[in-house]
C-alpha cells in the first residue's frame, strides 16, 4: 500500500492526534528533491536507534513528549518544542509518552547550489 501524500499547495492536517495517537502510524507527508517532511508517530518507550541524515533536519514535538540524544546530550521535547540539528548529526529519539513530531530534513541544496 502506497503511503498518501500531502498535493501540492493543499493543506495537510498535522494537528495533534488525541485519542487516535493508539491506532497512527508515521507516514511520509512528502518528499521533494530538497526536503522531506515525515510525521512521526511512537508509543511511550518506543524509538529509533542513532542515526544520520545527510541535511539539516527539525524535530517538531506536536503532542506528548519525546527525548533525542544529540550533541553530547540528551534533550527533551514537550508539544510544541523543535529542535534543530546540523547535517550529519547523530541522533537516537525515544518516545517518553505516546507522542507524534513533524520532522523535516533537508535532502540537498537547491538547484544550482554547490562549489563555484
Amino acid at each position: 500500500m502506497a503511503l498518501a501524500h500531502a498535493n501540492i499547495g493543499e493543506p495537510w492536517d498535522v494537528r495533534p492526534l488525541g485519542s487516535a495517537i493508539a491506532g497512527a502510524r508515521s507516514s511520509a507527508l512528502f518528499k521533494s528533491a530538497q526536503l522531506e517532511v515525515i510525521r512521526l508517530v511512537l508509543p511511550a518507550g518506543k524509538g529509533m536507534p542513532e542515526h544520520r541524515v545527510a541535511g539539516e533536519i527539525t524535530i517538531h514535538c506536536l503532542e506528548g513528549a519525546l527525548a533525542v540524544d544529540a550533541l553530547g546530550a540528551r534533550r527533551s521535547l514537550v508539544a510544541g518544542e523543535l529542535l534543530f540539528l546540523p547535517p550529519g548529526e547523530p541522533h537516537a529519539v525515544e518516545a517518553v509518552e505516546d507522542c507524534s513530531a513533524l520532522v523535516t530534513i533537508v535532502l540537498a541544496g537547491p538547484p544550482g547550489a554547490g562549489g563555484a
